[in-house]
C-alpha cells in the first residue's frame, strides 16, 4: 500500500511540475510582489526606518520570505481548483490510484515551487546588500522552518482550493497572510507600535518565526522564539491537514 501510494504521488507530482516547468511565469510572479516590496523597503523607506541592524535589508529579509510563501500558496489553491472543476478529479477516482496521493502531489509542488522562490528571493537579496555569518547548520534551520511554514500554508491552501466557488475565490484567500507580516516584527521592532497593535504583533505566529530566522542568519540565541515558531508551525499543519482532508473526502464521496 505504502509503494504504492508513494508511486502514484511521484507520477502525479511529476504531472504538475511539468507544468510549472511549461509556465514559468507562475514561478516569476510570485518572485516580483516579494523583490519589488524589498527594493521599495530597503530604497525608498530603509533610510528612515531605525532598527537597530546594520543593514536594513538583513534585518526584512526573514519577513519577504515569508511574504514570498503566503504569495506563491495562491496557486496551489488556483491549481486545485481547476483540477476539481475540469473534472480530474472525477478522472483520478476512475483509476486505481491511491485517492490521497492527488493531494500529497499538489502539495509537494507547492512546496519545490516555493523554496525555488524563495532561492530567488535570497539571491536579489544578496545582490543587494545582505550578508549573513550563519553556518551550514544554521541554515539548514532555516531552510527546516521555511519549509514547515509552507508545508502548513498550502495544507491551509487546499481548503479554499477544494471548496470555493470562483477561480478567484480559491487564490483570494491568501491576501489576508501576505498582509499578516505588516503587523509583526518582520519590518519594524514592535515596541515601535501602539499598545493594541503591539499585543498583536508580539503574540501572532509571524513574529516568533521572522524572529527565528533573523537569530540564525547572524548566529544569535534564538531562545524561546523558536518553540513558539515551532509549536504555531506544527499547530497549523495539524489544523489544516485535518480539514483538507475531510473537506476532500466529503469532495469525493
Amino acid at each position: 500500500m505504502t509503494k504504492h501510494f508513494l508511486g502514484d504521488t511521484a507520477t502525479l507530482l511529476g504531472r504538475s511540475l511539468r507544468h510549472i516547468a511549461r509556465s514559468p511565469d507562475t514561478i516569476i510572479t510570485t518572485v516580483i510582489t516579494p523583490i519589488a516590496m524589498m527594493l521599495m523597503f530597503v530604497y525608498v523607506f530603509g533610510g528612515a526606518i531605525r532598527t537597530g541592524a546594520d543593514s536594513y535589508v538583513n534585518y526584512m529579509l526573514p519577513g519577504i520570505l515569508l511574504i514570498t510563501v503566503a504569495s506563491g500558496i495562491a496557486y496551489t489553491a488556483y491549481r486545485l481548483f481547476m483540477d476539481l472543476k475540469g473534472g480530474i478529479f472525477e478522472r483520478f477516482q476512475s483509476m486505481p490510484i491511491a485517492r490521497s496521493s492527488v493531494l500529497w502531489a499538489h502539495v509537494l509542488t507547492s512546496l519545490i515551487a516555493n523554496l525555488i522562490s524563495v532561492v530567488v528571493v535570497v539571491l536579489v537579496a544578496l545582490l543587494m546588500g545582505f550578508r549573513s555569518s550563519a553556518g551550514v547548520a544554521a541554515w539548514l534551520a532555516v531552510a527546516g522552518i521555511i519549509a514547515l511554514f509552507t508545508l502548513a500554508l498550502t495544507w491551509l491552501a487546499v481548503i479554499p482550493g477544494l471548496s470555493a466557488k470562483t477561480m478567484e475565490g480559491a487564490s483570494a484567500f491568501s491576501y489576508p497572510l501576505i498582509f499578516l507580516p505588516f503587523i509583526s516584527s518582520a519590518f519594524v521592532p514592535t515596541d515601535t507600535m501602539p499598545g493594541p497593535v503591539r499585543a498583536f504583533a508580539d503574540h501572532q505566529p509571524v513574529t516568533s518565526i521572522v524572529n527565528t530566522l533573523r537569530a540564525l542568519f547572524t548566529e544569535q540565541p534564538v531562545g524561546a522564539d523558536l518553540w513558539i515558531a515551532l509549536a504555531w508551525c506544527a499547530g497549523l499543519l495539524v489544523l489544516a491537514y485535518a480539514f483538507a482532508v475531510t473537506t476532500y473526502r466529503r469532495k469525493i464521496s
